[in-house]
């Protein structure tokens, strides 16, 4: 049976004990001892409730995945869970039609059931504190997937300052008694930070903890799907034969949805190169051409919050495989980083880390301009971090086709759309989704629309150094 390791070498657990836990006890992420093979084939043709059932069970067996997935992707009102859409010569895969209006849905909607299917078996009657660090779409999606969930609470810390109205009126309205949202004083980063300094040192001895950040492999794992169902698609319309390699341009900021791609490609999708694409928060763009990886600078606020990030958690997991495994290796990389802000890695690491990814920084300036022309030339709008990886489409090689994958509605930014397109009298403010729809023309998703009139249910705010202390009083009050 498959088991896990951690990326810094911490004893091996079964794929549901991964899943609960969420990180290692070591620090580290949970990584599969073997990769699954998938090869692209037939089975890929299937709905994405069934390619999602194959994906879930080569990574996770032991879970009941068919019971899970069908519970979940029932809710989702449209008949394609991530449409693909041609827009010029690239194609965009729309991922965000789920429940909160963004990518993090499609996997949000089933760390939920796992999390509570793997409790059940192993801890059964233990309660489950699950703790989100979130830049702006995960908090949403993740209170959205857990309110109601019997035997698990849900907390999202979120930068107070560091995320559109929208989004933040999304986690401080989110009904359902076992979910709450707080903002911190901070940035993203400082909330993560914060996350771990909790799992390092538990709670309470009577309420464990997991996470729904993409540093869960519950979390990761059901990204791979809409890689195959996108490719799938190509196949389809006739633009690819299959075999044939598509290069993906993705918008990155803890580099988890990238990294799903590569796993992807490694367990035999045809992918050719992946785009990274990173804003004015360029650690990643900067790690991928030199080597170095260097968190020692400001955190600028951009308009596209979501990769407003300098740690990237999950390129750990990129590295223990770009080094064959080596736990002791990656440690230290993580060791380096927490106290001196920066490491680099080994010639051998970067090639071959340069062999499947290449990368690119987006100003806003430069995002704001492939809005106004994308809309401009196809009628399309895109939020603005989808823009980032539309401008990052250049920095592949080859004539090979483009899938853009896309990250939250443009209602989301109403602000960023309205300054790219020239729409007045649209600020960041709640209600300015349904002004924007109003200059566009076009409906709002239903999770966005009314959101000044619902009420605030989670208004707290705090310091940083203050999320162990709120932590401890919600687990004393539960």
């Amino acid at each position: 049976m498959m088991m896990y390791q951690s990326t810094r070498g911490a004893a091996q657990v079964s794929p549901m004990q991964a899943v609960y836990e969420g990180m290692a006890p070591d620090g580290g992420l949970y990584v599969p001892t073997h990769l699954p093979q998938l090869p692209y084939g037939d089975w890929a043709q299937g709905t994405f409730v069934q390619v999602a059932q194959r994906i879930l069970s080569a990574w996770l067996p032991g879970f009941d995945a068919a019971a899970v997935l069908q519970g979940v992707y029932e809710a989702f009102d449209t008949p394609q869970v991530v449409p693909l859409v041609q827009v010029g010569p690239a194609h965009v895969l729309e991922l965000f039609h789920g429940p909160t209006a963004a990518f993090k849905d499609v996997a949000l909607c089933v760390l939920p059931r796992l999390l509570k299917a793997a409790g059940q078996q192993l801890h059964p009657g233990t309660r489950l504190l699950v703790l989100i660090a979130t830049s702006g779409d995960t908090g949403s999606a993740a209170l959205h997937g857990f309110s109601g969930v019997e035997g698990i609470r849900a907390l999202a810390f979120y930068p107070s300052k560091g995320i559109s109205a929208v989004q933040r009126a999304q986690m401080v309205t989110m009904p359902g008694g076992n979910v709450a949202a707080c903002g911190i004083q901070g940035n993203f980063d400082d909330a993560q930070s914060g996350v771990k300094r909790i799992f390092a040192a538990p709670i309470s001895a009577d309420v464990r903890l997991s996470s729904a950040n993409s540093i869960n492999i519950g979390r990761l794992v059901p990204q791979i799907t809409y890689y195959y169902t996108a490719y799938a698609q190509l196949v389809r319309q006739g633009t690819i034969r299959a075999g044939e390699r598509v290069d993906y341009a993705v918008p990155t900021g803890n580099f988890g949805d990238i990294l799903a791609g590569w796993l992807a490609k490694h367990m035999g999708l045809p992918v050719g190169t992946l785009i990274c694409a990173t804003n004015a928060n360029d650690a990643l763009d900067v790690f991928l051409r030199t080597g170095v990886y260097d968190r020692r600078r400001p955190l600028a606020r951009t308009l596209s919050p979501s990769m407003d990030i300098l740690v990237s958690s999950n390129l750990e997991r990129l590295l223990w495989y770009a080094c064959d495994g080596d736990s002791a290796y990656v440690s230290d990389l993580m060791t380096q980083l927490a106290r001196e802000g920066h490491y680099a890695v080994s010639a051998s690491v970067r090639e071959r880390i340069a062999q499947d990814f290449v990368s690119v920084s987006v100003s806003d300036a430069q995002g704001l301009m492939q809005i106004q022309s994308v809309y401009r030339q196809h009628g399309y709008a895109m939020d603005p971090h989808t823009a980032a990886a539309w401008a990052g489409r250049e920095a592949a090689q080859g004539n090979r086709p483009c899938v853009v994958l896309s990250t939250a509605s443009p209602f989301k930014f109403p602000q960023a759309m309205a300054q790219a397109l020239g729409f007045a009298g649209i600020d960041d403010t709640v209600d300015a989704a349904e002004r924007l729809g109003q200059a566009l023309g076009q409906p709002v998703p239903v999770s966005l629309s009314g959101l000044g009139q619902r009420p605030v249910l989670h208004p707290d705010v705090i310091e940083a150094g203050d999320m162990d202390d709120y932590v401890r009083r919600m687990v004393d009050a539960w």
